[in-house]
Parts: structure tokens; sequence; C-alpha cells
């Protein structure tokens, strides 16, 4: 009997060799897509590397800045996994944040894109202590590396940006809110002033006198709440030195503040911070020197918190026209209605500190 042969179709081996091919090729490009979203340097040792990822940036000016830092391969491979998630192993679509950001190089894009979709930043907390000036402050940041002080000192000076918050004046003095930041090293000094700034309105918003108003119609307060935040020790005290100040405005008397003379030295003349405040200092010719005239400084003298915002915004109403410290361990004044009680009240306490020496 003859054995029965089994030609081979070639049309079928055409589609098996042609699926296969197809098998391959498709395999081939996840593999080299998978490849281009590892990390570019796996042999060199990880290096952090500071990336700012600026506000309103699409995916593929993201993946631009990454290639431009050496984060990542392929600017095209992030695009491509970032808009279709399932590619790499994601169950939705990342929604990239902007910020600052300290990346290792050795994450894949994968790990990368992870990182910036929970918008978790490379900060650093920086206490603002209240009462600081613009020039205080800048150093402050400076320091911590968030900005240099001569950019930030700029920014607050920036016509369009006071513009912008409203601000009747020619600097932000007074309208940067004392408090703790997380700011990003590297930050742009305008950034750092709109969070300072945002605060600012955000804190006194509290402030019953302040909501709804818009800075030209509280500067005056702001201003005298400046004076208060560098003259008060003790919280409860705060509301009874602006009544102080608030009388002699009202009775058209000089509010001799020496804390007016103090921003003239070291703000004004730039010299260092004094000792003691001289008969000479008293007479120089400023208009922030409250011993010559019978007003409020053209404008803030610092940046005052909470306690003093409250304090101009709602003074205690007394009679009293003078407050001299008299117990300088917990930060005391006593309060006077005439000049002959505030003597008697700064010679007791002269009287009583020579004593106990």
């Amino acid at each position: 009997m003859k054995k029965n042969k089994h030609k081979k179709n070639p049309f079928l081996s055409f589609v098996f060799s042609f699926v296969a091919c197809v098998v391959l090729a498709v395999l081939a490009c996840f593999l080299a897509f998978r490849l281009s979203l590892s990390a570019p340097d796996q042999k060199s040792a990880a290096k952090q590397v500071r990336v700012e990822i600026p506000s309103g940036a699409s995916v593929s000016k993201i993946g631009e800045i990454l290639v431009d830092k050496g984060l990542i391969r392929s600017d095209r491979a992030f695009y491509i996994a970032a808009r279709f998630p399932f590619l790499s192993m994601r169950n939705t679509v990342p929604v990239l944040q902007s910020g600052y950001y300290s990346l290792d190089s050795s994450m894949s894009a994968v790990q990368i894109m992870d990182i910036l979709e929970s918008g978790k930043q490379d900060c650093i907390k920086v206490s603002v202590p209240e009462g600081f000036s613009l020039r205080k402050i800048a150093a402050i940041l400076e320091k911590n590396e968030i900005c240099s002080a001569e950019d930030f000192l700029e920014a607050a000076h920036n016509p369009a940006l006071l513009e912008k918050y409203s601000i009747p004046a020619e600097t932000f003095e007074g309208f940067l809110f004392p408090d703790t930041y997380f700011f990003a090293p590297g930050m742009s000094a305008d950034s750092v002033i709109a969070m300072m700034v945002e605060s600012f309105y955000e804190k006194v918003s509290e402030i019953p006198y302040f909501k709804g108003k818009y800075p030209s119609n509280f500067y005056e307060t702001l201003v005298l709440a400046s004076i208060v935040e560098r003259e008060y020790r003790v919280a409860d005290e705060a509301p009874l030195i602006a009544s102080v100040f608030k009388n002699r405005i009202d009775a058209g008397v000089g509010l001799y503040s020496c804390a007016t003379i103090e921003y003239i030295i070291t703000e004004i003349q730039g010299r260092p911070h004094p000792d003691v405040i001289t008969y000479d200092d008293l007479k120089i010719d400023s208009p922030y020197n409250t011993y010559k005239w019978a007003a409020l400084p053209p404008t803030p003298i610092s940046n005052p918190g909470i306690v003093a915002l409250r304090a101009a915004a709602e003074p205690a109403k007394t009679d009293y026209f003078y407050f001299t410290l008299t117990d300088s361990s917990a930060g005391k004044h006593t309060f006077s209605k005439s000049f002959n009680a505030h003597v008697k009240a700064g010679t007791q306490f002269k009287t009583k500190k020579s004593g106990s020496n």
C-alpha cells in the first residue's frame, strides 16, 4: 500500500510565519519601550538631582525637562507611558504636579512619574519671626538657600507684583505674614513673596476689622500694627500699647516709639542695631522719626503677626498716653495717663534695678 503524504499548505505557512514575525516585532518593541523607561545610567552611582516642574507644564514639556536633567532616556516614551498607563502597568492616567522635586538618577521613568503625581516636593522648613523687616527676611531666605537676598528684595519692590496684590505702597513691607513655611530650594523670589502675602490675606480675614477691606482701606492700621509688633513683649499688653498710640494719634501727639528710630538706623541708614537710643538719634530728620513728627510713619516698619494685627485693629479703650518697661524679665510694662506718673514708674524701675545689682 502507498503511504498518504501530506503536502504543506504554503498559505498556512505564510500566515504562521507572518504572525510569528508580528509577535516577535511587538515583543521587541515592548521590550525596547520598557528599556526606554529604565534609569538612563545604571552603572554609575546614583545621585540626587533637583528639578523644577513649572506650573501648567504639559507631559511633553515635563519629559523634555527630565531628559535635559539626564533622568530619563526618552521624553517620547515618557509621554506614551503617561498617556497609555496600561503599557507601564498603571491603572490610571497620572496627573503630574508642578513644583520642586529631589529625584534620584537611579529611578525609572515610572517611579519618577509616581513622585510627580504625588506632589511630594523637596522642601525646606523656614520660620520667619514676627516683627522682621524685608531685609531680615531676605537674609533668612538666602541662608536657607531658598533664593538670594538680592532677588527677594527686588521682588519685594516689583511694581507689577505689588499691583497684582493691590498693595498701596512701593514695597511688600508689612504684608508678608510671619510664620513657618515649607519653601523649595532655589524657589523664585516672586513665588516666595506670593506664598507669604497670600498667607497674610488669609490670616487677616480672621479678624473682623480686616475682612472684606482693600489694603488701601486698612493700610494705616497695618502701619500701627508694625509698630505695636516691635514694642510689645507680652501678648495681653499689645491692645494696651495700641491704645496708647491711638490716643496719641487722636490727640495729635508724637508716638515716641523707639522702634521707629531703630528702623531708621538699621533699615534706612544701614547701621548695626544700636545697644541704646541716644538723644542724637532722636533728632534724625526722617518721616519715620516719631519723636519728631506727630503722625504714623509713611510705611510699616516690620511684618506684624496676628497678635499685633488684632491689637491694632481692636485696641483697648483706655485713657493711657504712656507706657514704660518695668519688669524686663517678664516683659511687662506700666501704663500711665500722665507724664508725671510715667516718669515716676520709670524712676521706680531704675531704682529697683540698681538696688538688685
